[in-house]
């Protein structure tokens, strides 16, 4: 059994046991949350989506920050003198799927 479960805006595949990273979800180690809106749902060989897809995924905060890569944006004209460098760090949450329903 599986799922399509939209999370934090984002659309993940989910299976029972499996960790995955998702974007920022507030709570501690430890915690447990609860995901209600499925897109879809495949459960032995019989699928669901739309409005009829009907899943509550439950589950584990492992760990409650984990940074990603650094992403550099770099922006210059050419002649002028003009350099500016942003960078970001984007958050994310690694939690382990207990169970789909």
């Amino acid at each position: 059994m599986f799922a399509i479960v939209k999370i934090a805006g984002q659309q993940f595949k989910v299976k029972k046991g499996e960790s995955l990273y998702v974007p920022h979800i507030s709570g501690k180690t430890g915690d447990k949350v609860e995901f209600n809106e499925a897109l879809f749902v495949a459960n032995d060989g019989k699928f669901s989506f739309g409005d009829e897809a009907k899943a509550n995924v439950k589950a584990e905060i492992v760990s409650e920050l984990v940074k990603g890569e650094k992403v550099i944006a770099f922006k210059m004209k050419r002649r002028k003198g003009f350099r500016k460098k942003h960078g970001h760090r984007t958050q994310y949450t690694k939690i382990k799927i207990e169970s789909i329903a």
